[in-house]
């Protein structure tokens, strides 16, 4: 097993995402922290199903945006399990679909917040500990809007494109210490962000007509990414995004 004896945070891990990288990893031997916001329904399945791996999992009740939240969340992991080798940023909030002259700044800041300084509080918890903490691995659920603008959407759009130069900062001042911090930027798939193309048939026909291999992504498909990630078969790959999307960034710029 890839993971075997590795402990692994991974925030958001209630639904989608979270919830295939929290089960994959626990399949291939880690024990996982598995933290939510609200959804305590979804993350009692998720415990669940990793138990059922025969690897423990911890239940974690955060608010991401929050810095003590995060900081006393991984202090908890730590008096748990020993150690966290493996941070995963998941948790996020999508954007307004507001133009940004009727946006109000609260929105913008929850946003920010949530995708943004979530990730600088766990990343700067483990630069904190790096000395200790060699070969940890950070992993960044970003999303292919870190590259491609859309309207109505500068919050989320500004906040996944800074999240790709903050992983590429932190794989340069955290590499000395054997630390690898890379990004996974999905583009459409199948979970609650994307709830009318999971609840509707003709919906996800009419979206996945611009993705070039003609279907929505899976979130187990986004989680094996993330096993190699999490594992030694990467340690040579950091500040790095992987696009996992279909193709659909390939598009850009047909038509035109």
């Amino acid at each position: 097993m890839k993971l075997e004896g590795k402990i692994a945070f991974v925030t958001g891990a209630d639904s989608g995402i979270g919830q295939a990288i929290a089960l994959a990893f626990a399949s291939e031997g880690a024990d996982v922290a598995i933290c939510y916001h609200t959804d305590r329904k979804g993350i009692l399945e998720t415990e669940t199903i990793v138990k059922k791996t025969g690897r423990r999992a911890l239940v974690l009740k955060i608010d991401v945006s929050k810095e003590k939240q995060v900081e006393n969340a991984l202090d908890k992991v730590v008096a748990t399990f020993g150690k966290v080798d493996i941070i995963v940023n998941n948790a996020a909030v999508n954007g307004s679909n507001v133009a940004l002259a009727d946006m109000k700044l609260e929105q913008f800041d929850t946003v920010m917040k949530t995708n943004l300084y979530s990730v600088f509080f766990a990343t700067r918890w483990l630069a904190r500990r790096a000395g200790s903490s060699r070969g940890s691995k950070i992993i960044n659920i970003s999303s292919i809007h870190e590259d491609i603008a859309t309207p109505g959407n500068t919050d989320y759009n500004s906040s996944k494109g800074a999240l790709r130069m903050f992983t590429r900062s932190m794989a340069l001042e955290l590499a000395p210490f054997g630390i690898t911090v890379n990004n996974i930027a999905p583009g459409m798939i199948l979970t609650p962000m994307n709830q009318l193309a999971v609840d509707s048939k003709s919906i996800r026909e009419e979206k996945s007509g611009n993705i070039p291999l003609h279907r929505p992504g899976e979130p187990i498909e986004i989680a094996r990414l993330a096993v190699f990630l999490a594992s030694t078969d990467s340690d040579y790959v950091t500040g790095t995004t992987y696009t996992i999307d279909g193709g659909l960034s390939l598009r850009l710029g047909h038509g035109a």
